[in-house]
């Protein structure tokens, strides 16, 4: 069975067994057994709902330690499109990048001018006629791992294009080894707003091995990078800034649409929003349109559970960022182009489906288990209250057929059993004749026995 790494975890001493975690869940991967939350390891997509939502800061991300940098002996932060939404809008985003790469790094490359390499990429992509419509963006990982799990026959409509994080990897990494680094002493580093993000690193989709090494929090840089922004005098800032707006536009929803420049397309953030948009694909009421954004978290990447400005005000930062710095790129198209040519935007491997209802590996065994399914599902309430530890009536059936739970887990199924057995007792309590023939009867406050008349007591 393939190991499969999450970034999303729980600590069960924190858990309290509530039910805000299951009843969000988009693909259904948390129950509550025992008084404790449980992460079915198949369903997760790392989207961080489950940290956002939970009260009781049970769930956290996995990210690595800045200790990790001693490993190596070139380090290279890449930061997301959303980290300079993280500051006040004054900060030039030169100096914003000198404070980062103080951090301890050798050397800070933008996601965000990668971004606009993809943005190249993806409109040459579009101009394929035999590609399937609506083409769906691949940059979001929560997005891709949610279309595996519960909308496989969409695969085919992924863009294969790498999102712009492997494509700064990729970048980084041959700018590093030309300056005569080994490619083991090389530490290249994404600066992530979501976990879904790391978990792409650590295991990667479409590719077997990610250009990245590893990955930190915007959460968990932030307060050094406020504190290195305060000693950088202007006159010492290195001139690292690579991007334009149009790159800068990707850590928002709707940017990459505004990037890439078409009028047939559609922008959805939020994954629940997207699981919505997608069942409207699936059916195909939406082959008129031409190309879809989605971004797992509301706002797009300036809303992930590890930024630490409110999206809204992120966003309008953002916004403002990008029109500071304009739409004219610094790159060359023509050199994208040729490298989009040669293959270097492309997933080396297909996306492949990671269906998770396979009830049993004998096809017959499990049309039996689906039948069992649908018979206890009739006999449930159909209520989706969650008080079973499973999301929903239909996932408590399914719960029951794979051996994790029974019917009594459901309360109104035990609330029922419990009425029946209190009515069994007493029914057979009045069947039972009194033991040692003496009767409830009471003369002058004494208990009498009937059969011989004296006193019992």
């Amino acid at each position: 069975m393939e190991q499969i790494y999450h970034s999303v975890t729980l600590d069960r001493d924190k858990c309290r067994g509530c039910t805000n975690c299951i009843k969000n869940c988009p693909t259904e991967a948390i129950r509550v057994r025992d008084g404790k939350a449980v992460i079915l390891e198949t369903k997760c997509i790392d989207c961080g709902e489950c940290i956002r939502i939970c009260p009781q800061h049970a769930k956290t991300a996995t990210t690595d330690s800045l200790k990790i940098l001693q490993n190596y002996k070139f380090n290279i932060a890449i930061p997301a499109p959303s980290f300079c939404g993280q500051f006040k809008e004054d900060i030039d985003v030169n100096k914003l990048l000198n404070a980062l790469k103080a951090v301890g790094f050798n050397e800070v490359y933008e996601v965000a001018e990668a971004a606009e390499r993809v943005t190249i990429a993806t409109r040459e992509y579009l101009k394929k006629k035999d590609r399937k419509k609506p083409s769906i963006s691949s940059s979001c990982p929560a997005i891709i791992r949610l279309i595996q799990i519960r909308f496989p026959e969409l695969i085919d409509n992924i863009i294969p294009v790498k999102s712009p994080m492997e494509v700064t990897g990729r970048i980084a990494r041959e700018k590093a080894i030309s300056l005569g680094y080994r490619d083991e002493d090389i530490g290249i580093f994404f600066i992530t707003p979501c976990p879904a993000k790391v978990t792409s690193i650590k295991q990667p989709v479409g590719s077997e091995k990610s250009h990245v090494n590893g990955a930190f929090s915007i959460a968990q840089v932030y307060g050094e990078v406020l504190k290195n922004l305060n000693s950088i005098k202007d006159g010492e800032v290195e001139a690292i800034q690579r991007s334009s707006g149009v790159g800068i536009s990707w850590g928002r929803a709707g940017g990459e649409n505004q990037a890439i420049g078409r009028n047939n397309h559609l922008s959805v953030d939020g994954i629940h929003n997207v699981i919505d948009v997608l069942e409207e694909v699936e059916m195909g009421k939406l082959n008129n349109v031409d190309y879809i954004e989605c971004q797992a978290c509301i706002g797009g990447c300036i809303g992930g559970v590890l930024t630490v400005e409110n999206h809204f005000i992120a966003r309008v930062k953002l916004r403002r960022l990008a029109e500071k710095y304009g739409e004219e790129s610094k790159l060359d198209e023509k050199e994208v182009l040729d490298d989009y040519k040669q293959g270097k935007y492309f997933m080396e491997e297909k996306i492949q489906p990671k269906p998770v209802l396979q009830l049993d590996d004998n096809l017959g065994q499990a049309i039996k288990k689906m039948e069992l399914m649908e018979d206890i599902l009739k006999n449930l309430p159909g209520l989706d209250c969650g008080a079973c530890g499973s999301p929903n009536c239909r996932a408590l059936a399914e719960d029951i057929v794979r051996g994790y739970a029974s019917e009594l887990d459901c309360i109104f199924k035990l609330r029922k059993r419990v009425k029946e057995l209190a009515e069994e007792m007493v029914a057979l309590s009045k069947k039972v004749p009194p033991a040692m023939g003496i009767e409830d009867t009471e003369e002058g406050g004494k208990l009498i026995d009937t059969e011989t008349g004296t006193d019992s007591g």
